[in-house]
């Protein structure tokens, strides 16, 4: 007799590379637990890594990773969204995924310096433009940042900056004053989910904030901090932790308390959310200066770095009952890499850059697709959705462009600080 996942989870649960620019030194973070200073190697793991084969493997990764993009952008029909049978399935409108692949053809070209990149990446983000006006989603950050902002900062040309506002705009709309947050999903007219906030959207804030600073309207900027303050309230727990998903009283703002969609259980630590959160709060601290983003940000870190397998490639869900013996989630490992490098520039400490190399470099050795001559995609061991029994060990759009991300900033600072702004606050 065969058993589903869900049914074996239900069952479960009864029983360094130096380098980086100076920073001042960041303020203690607010106490967390007994091992709340991030170790710059979790229990378990090997000595430091010699720092020329980091380098060499890195670069190794970002080559392989070129060529796989440039083997398969002929071919690629739609949005990527996923894999099946290491083949990607496609959306034409999006999804919530669509800035992904031309956020990949952008580092693509970043990395390589080949035209080609470029041509794509402007023809995919072009395919974009219907979604500007989108009201129905709090995934435009997503949509847009990595495509249409990445286009103005590398090429200048004014239909990228203004699409791009126009998509802020749209996001706006999606505020409720009375509870001080962006909700996630639905469309406006429609009473489910109204109240519903997910610690995803931390990630697309931040162009909220690019459309403050260039169309000069601090109404932009006052939702993204407004948000990002009632996610800091009610999403970490004392350990670090977070859960998925918090819901709210749409009509009265009231906190409802939390919940999941992706994760175990409302009480467990979803690993991707866990890492949409080091990343989107330390963002917010560059954009804002307001160190209890920062602090945040640490402490969410600290927890995750914590939880980390000696193999530094994260589980779906760092409190599922399986773990840490579970499936896999290599795109949580490349976005939560990029999360501590970010977050090492913005206090100073090494050990958070050690981590990033350990996971990057843990991605490029055990989670790429060179042993597959078919498959399309350049990063394996994913998982979008072990919940719903959806995706499980596949390829995900997101973790090949914050795979990319993460080794150009490590191999390339200052080429990627021209397609994502990493400046810092002050």
């Amino acid at each position: 007799m065969s058993v589903s996942r869900r049914a074996l989870l239900a069952t479960a649960a009864g029983a360094t590379v130096t380098g980086a620019a100076a920073v001042p030194a960041a303020s203690a973070a607010p106490s967390v637990a007994a091992a709340a200073r991030p170790a710059a190697v979790p229990p378990g793991a090997p000595g430091r890594q010699d720092p020329a084969a980091t380098l060499r493997t890195l670069a190794a990764a970002a080559d392989y990773a070129v060529a796989k993009v440039r083997d398969v952008a002929p071919r690629v029909t739609g949005f990527p969204v996923g894999t099946r049978s290491e083949k990607w399935t496609y959306s034409h409108t999006g999804d919530w995924v669509g800035g992904f692949w031309p956020g990949t053809l952008w580092m693509a070209w970043l990395h390589s310096g080949d035209d080609y990149f470029r041509a794509r990446a402007v023809e995919w983000a072009r395919k974009l433009a219907p979604r500007q006006d989108d009201t129905s989603t709090h995934d435009l950050g997503f949509l847009f940042s990595p495509s249409w902002v990445t286009a103005w900062r590398l090429t200048g040309d004014e239909e990228w900056r203004t699409g791009a506002l126009r998509a802020a705009d749209s996001l706006s709309r999606r505020y409720n004053p009375r509870g001080e947050f962006i909700r996630a999903w639905g469309a406006l007219t429609d009473t489910a989910n109204a109240g519903r906030v997910i610690m995803d959207t931390m990630m697309n804030l931040d162009l909220l904030v690019f459309a403050s600073r260039q169309a000069g309207d601090d109404r932009y900027l006052d939702i993204a901090v407004a948000h990002a303050r009632t996610a800091q309230r009610v999403f970490p727990r004392a350990d670090g932790s977070t859960p998925h998903v918090y819901d709210f009283d749409p009509d009265t703002g009231a906190p409802l308390g939390p919940g999941t969609v992706q994760g175990y259980s409302p009480a467990s630590c979803w690993s991707r959310g866990q890492a949409w959160g080091i990343y989107g709060f330390t963002t917010m601290y560059r954009r804002t200066g307001d160190t209890r983003f920062r602090d945040t940000a640490r402490r969410l870190a600290d927890f995750a770095i914590g939880a980390l397998t000696p193999d530094h490639v994260p589980v779906w869900d760092y409190r599922a009952p399986q773990q840490p013996y579970d499936v896999k989630d290599a795109s949580a490992g490349a976005v939560m890499a990029c999360g501590l490098l970010d977050l090492h520039a913005a206090t100073g400490r090494p050990g958070y850059r050690d981590v990033a190399l350990r996971m990057l470099t843990a991605l490029a050795e055990t989670c790429l697709t060179r042993n597959s001559a078919r498959a399309e995609a350049v990063v394996a061991r994913c998982t979008r959705n072990r919940p719903a029994e959806d995706g499980i060990e596949i390829s995900l759009p997101y973790a090949d462009y914050y795979l990319l991300e993460g080794i150009l900033r490590v191999l390339g600072p200052d080429r990627i600080d021209r397609a994502i702004d990493l400046s810092q606050p002050g």
